[in-house]
């Protein structure tokens, strides 16, 4: 993904970003609100050191501008009543403390109401627990604590939804079992979809995460899962569905020439903004390959959230990640029709409703 020292680049129609720096821990915070023309923005909180960034400071900037124009387009498209916010805590997962958490529950909950958080990369359901202390606006937390627990269960639902969506509306049905996957992260939502390709869908599976632990636990419970070291490894496999379920930006323009040569013909995960520029995506339709929006298929875990602010009913969210399916369908048909990337039909249909 590319980041720039400009604060204004990534900027657009936002309504608020904060920045902060605690005074006692020194914890680095951006909170970008970019709508709330549906209601209060909802979106998660991530935390990285981003140091393989030359400046981290301008990627975690970068990443919360646009990560919560997407939660924008994400709520919209969920039929959810909220519009789309972001925060990003600039640290290391591995070595949070609590009193960081506990100060920045203090900063979301001095914008009033006006951006509700949840986890994302970086922050587990207990740490949503202890954010939760010093603030009312945060979600994703254990059930224990009036939450609804892990949102990767509902986020890869979705993304199942959309994978099958798409495949029929390539093929005329939705069958996996001749199909070869890459799923690039193997964790919370990656792991999942796996369980689902593997038990559902039948589909030959090859995986890429680089934590050992995963990859045994995914090992253990699916033996006939191949897992790779590199991206190379994976296309020389000819998986004929990429998806990343892992950082952002993963798609470049550089990847593509490659994916037409392994016979990719399509892109559909759970990570958030997976192209690098927004050209990627004119790029990937020119070379034939569908690409499934990721704000349209990764809305699982949102509304799984979003349903602990009315109620906590699991299976009322579950039936409205279902819906994912019905309108990936719709999606991509648009798009053919128009003559337009799936991206762009996306966002229109997303904007229709927010305008509305």
């Amino acid at each position: 993904m590319e980041t720039t020292s400009d604060p204004w680049a990534q900027f657009s129609n936002h309504e608020e970003v904060v920045i902060s720096q605690d005074p006692r821990t020194g914890l680095r915070v951006v909170i970008a609100i970019h709508s709330t023309k549906l209601g209060p923005a909802l979106g998660g909180t991530r935390m990285a050191l981003y140091s393989e960034h030359a400046n981290p400071q301008s990627a975690a900037y970068t990443d919360a501008l646009r990560l919560s124009r997407a939660m924008t387009l994400k709520n919209a498209l969920a039929g959810l009543n909220h519009g789309g916010g972001k925060a990003v805590l600039i640290a290391d997962p591995a070595n949070k403390s609590r009193e960081e958490l506990l100060n920045y529950g203090l900063l979301v909950e001095s914008l009033g109401g006006k951006y509700v958080t949840a986890g994302d990369v970086g922050m587990q359901v207990a740490d949503m627990d202890v954010v939760g202390e010093t603030s009312q606006y945060v979600t994703g937390r254990s059930p224990e604590n009036g939450g609804v627990g892990d949102s990767g269960i509902l986020t890869a639902l979705g993304v199942w939804q959309g994978m099958q969506a798409a495949v029929e509306f390539m093929t005329g049905s939705n069958d996996l079992s001749q199909s070869t996957v890459g799923v690039i992260g193997a964790g919370k939502v990656g792991g999942r979809l796996i369980s689902y390709l593997m038990e559902s869908g039948g589909a030959k599976v090859i995986a890429m995460d680089p934590l050992a632990s995963i990859r045994a636990d995914i090992s253990t419970q699916y033996p006939d899962v191949e897992f790779v070291d590199s991206f190379e490894e994976m296309l020389a496999a000819r998986p004929s569905i990429i998806s990343p379920n892992a950082m952002g930006g993963f798609v470049t323009a550089d990847l593509i020439p490659g994916l037409t040569a392994a016979g990719v013909s399509l892109v559909c995960g759970g990570a958030n903004n997976q192209l690098a520029e927004n050209r990627v995506g004119d790029l990937l339709a020119a070379a034939g390959i569908v690409y499934a929006p990721d704000f349209m298929v990764n809305c699982g875990g949102v509304i799984q959230v979003a349903e602990e602010l009315v109620g906590a009913d699991v299976d009322r969210a579950r039936q409205q990640v279902m819906k994912v399916y019905q309108t990936t369908l719709e999606v991509l048909e648009s798009a053919k029709i128009a003559s337009i990337t799936p991206v762009a039909a996306a966002e229109a249909k997303a904007w229709e409703r927010i305008n509305a």
